[in-house]
């Protein structure tokens, strides 16, 4: 059984080595794993968990690349497709510190994951999977947005079935309780031709999950307000059990119905935000599954978006909970 599969986008990061520059005076990229959905995944699995992601690569040499990194991460590769007439997609950046690094997508004429169809996704083991997370980027395009719905009804109606399997069942001795269904917000401009349609699709994907994550620009599409405070409240009302907020900075809110929790950031000296936001994911992942309370699971998740956040990478630069795990949150 997975401890975690993930759901999403995938590509082939290829970042600048020279950092302040535009990519027109470049000379030289690094190579990486790379996409949300893909990073959450690794993140999960540099922490110890079982984790897989349901994805698709082209029919192209990026293809077993990016199915070696993710064995070699420990990431389970047996979702993830491969599309015999699309190229597993590129993503350049331009890395202005501390704040500033735009991308540049080659998904065109679209990219493999989001042909992702219904018949193809193993529901069984979506189903069984003790944390389910979604992107909205996958949300973004057909056939990908109705897949995506699908895999999150099948946990609706699997959770309203009845318990979730004994620990016993999962060999691991964990809380049975512990079932969560995660939707990061993931809001991409530019695979979206009208934000009110994005809005609309990620309020139809939050109905069905526990938990929704993002920042405050990403919940501002879902719920129409950048303040964490109301849009965490607002998330709640569309019936997820904790809603998290990231606001940069000015660190993170994070609240349910019991309890608001505030975090503050953890100061670092930043070389590429890129993949911060899915380090903290993998982190968010693992405090749910060790059934730590709210504050203690921000504040690794935290801890693991600043170490990523000081490195150039996004999947290489994952941590391992002795990298992050400050002393006031050791068991």
């Amino acid at each position: 059984m997975h401890d975690l599969i993930t759901m999403g986008r995938v590509g082939v990061d290829l970042y600048p080595e020279q950092i302040g520059v535009s990519l027109a005076e470049v000379r030289t990229f690094a190579k990486s794993l790379g996409g949300s959905a893909t990073n959450v995944a690794v993140a999960a699995s540099r922490l110890g968990l079982h984790a897989a992601v349901i994805t698709k690569v082209g029919d192209d040499p990026f293809g077993p690349y990016v199915r070696g990194a993710l064995r070699g991460f420990g990431v389970d590769d047996r979702f993830v497709g491969t599309h015999p007439a699309l190229r597993t997609p590129v993503v350049f950046c331009e890395i202005f510190p501390p704040d500033d690094f735009p991308l540049l997508f080659y998904r065109e004429p679209t990219a493999p994951d989001m042909t992702i169809a219904v018949d193809e996704l193993d529901l069984d083991a979506i189903r069984a999977a003790r944390v389910f997370w979604t992107t909205g980027t996958g949300l973004s395009a057909e056939p990908s947005r109705e897949a995506t719905l699908a895999a999150l009804s099948a946990r609706t109606q699997f959770r309203g079935a009845g318990r979730p399997p004994s620990p016993s069942d999962r060999g691991a001795g964990r809380p049975a309780e512990v079932f969560h269904t995660v939707h990061d917000l993931d809001h991409r401009p530019m695979f979206w031709s009208d934000e009110a349609e994005a809005g609309h699709w990620a309020r139809a994907a939050l109905r069905h999950a526990t938990v929704a994550v993002g920042n405050r620009d990403e919940a501002a599409v879902a719920v129409r307000t950048r303040d964490p405070y109301a849009a965490t409240a607002a998330l709640l009302e569309l019936g997820v059990e904790i809603a998290v907020v990231k606001c940069g900075p000015e660190g993170v809110i994070a609240r349910t119905r019991e309890e608001l929790v505030e975090v503050e950031p953890v100061r670092v000296d930043v070389v590429c935000g890129l993949g911060a936001g899915d380090a903290f994911g993998g982190a968010l992942v693992y405090g749910l599954l060790a059934g730590w309370p709210l504050e203690r699971t921000i504040r690794l998740a935290n801890a693991a978006g600043a170490h990523v956040a000081a490195r150039l990478a996004c999947a290489d630069a994952m941590p391992s909970l002795s990298d992050i795990e400050p002393q006031e949150v050791r068991t």
